[in-house]
């Protein structure tokens, strides 16, 4: 799955788009020197998410929405095909994501 079908299912499962949920999360204090367990624990209590949606959402929460390039274009499993991820919701997505 790419980072950004992860931040997708987010959505799905949260009705909030990524950057809804950042919004909520720096709100609450968590920012660029949070540690993952706290984001981690609130995003299940709240919202239900797993581990692994739940780090999609650590990263975008911590570093913003830029991923590594190493995991660009490269048709992995967690391939995506940019280095920038669509925070807006599904629905407003433009093609190529």
């Amino acid at each position: 799955m790419s980072f950004q079908a992860y931040l997708d299912t987010v959505e799905k499962k949260t009705g909030l788009t990524p950057r809804q949920l950042i919004d909520l999360a720096h709100a609450r204090g968590f920012g660029p020197d949070s540690a993952a367990g706290p984001i981690l624990a609130w995003l299940s209590e709240e919202y239900g998410l797993g581990r692994g949606h739940g780090m999609a959402m650590v990263h975008v929460i911590t570093t913003g929405d830029r991923i590594d390039g190493k995991h660009v274009g490269t048709g992995g499993t967690h391939s995506d095909p940019k280095d920038r991820l669509w925070l807006d919701g599904a629905a407003t997505k433009p093609d190529g994501y």
